[in-house]
């Protein structure tokens, strides 16, 4: 039943029998620009919110002292569990167009796993092909909102770049939601995915080169 338990809380899977979301997160991006100043990936740190940061180490039987300081052992131990077990499709609640192109992003690679407070902090990095960075278009949420992502920075662009964040209009997808059946309608949640009614958006505008 833990362990059922522990999949469920990998950001994402099947929603459970309350209200969503469940989970939220922190997200902050840090762009990695090549020697040309295109992009070639992102890096990507989630901070959980405290509740679902203690299931996790309850579940996983890590900080048994319950300090909220973990040893390099327990760090190991912690490293990917939210990239594990992705259901088929999944794309990582990360999603970049530009214009009406999207994409493409290689497999997360786990770089660390660690706790700052009473939060779990984690950071991952998704590589693409190389891509102007001018226009790019950056939407992070979990489409089933089973987790609540909430974008608070971006950096690592090009000089001549810069990145707007634009906060999603909670209001008006909560109507959206009420509008199909509320929160509590589960058949919701596993067949329309209003996630994106509730993403913040990240747009890349560059000045123009001389």
């Amino acid at each position: 039943m833990l362990r059922t338990l522990a999949l469920l809380l990998t950001m994402l899977c099947a929603p459970a029998a309350w209200a969503h979301p469940h989970v939220f997160v922190d997200v902050t991006l840090r762009f990695l620009p090549d020697a040309e100043g295109r992009l070639t990936g992102v890096e990507v740190t989630w901070a959980y919110d405290d509740f679902f940061s203690l299931l996790v180490l309850e579940d996983r039987g890590l900080d048994a002292d319950g300090d909220m300081i973990l040893t390099e052992a327990e760090r190991a131990a912690l490293l990917g569990f939210d990239l594990s077990d992705w259901p088929e499709g999944f794309e990582g609640a990360m999603f970049l167009y530009q214009g009406e192109h999207k994409i493409a992003l290689g497999a997360p690679s786990a770089l660390q796993a660690g706790m700052e407070g009473a939060r779990i902090v984690t950071r991952h990095v998704r590589s693409f092909d190389p891509i102007d960075p001018a226009g790019l278009v950056v939407r992070p949420y979990d489409p089933s909102y089973y987790a609540a992502l909430s974008l608070k920075a971006a950096g690592g662009l090009p000089d001549g770049c810069r990145a707007r964040i634009e906060p999603a209009d909670t209001e008006a997808a909560d109507a959206i939601v009420a509008s199909l059946g509320g929160t509590s309608n589960e058949t919701l949640f596993e067949e329309v995915e209003v996630g994106i009614h509730y993403a913040d958006t990240l747009e890349i505008t560059c000045a123009p080169s001389s």
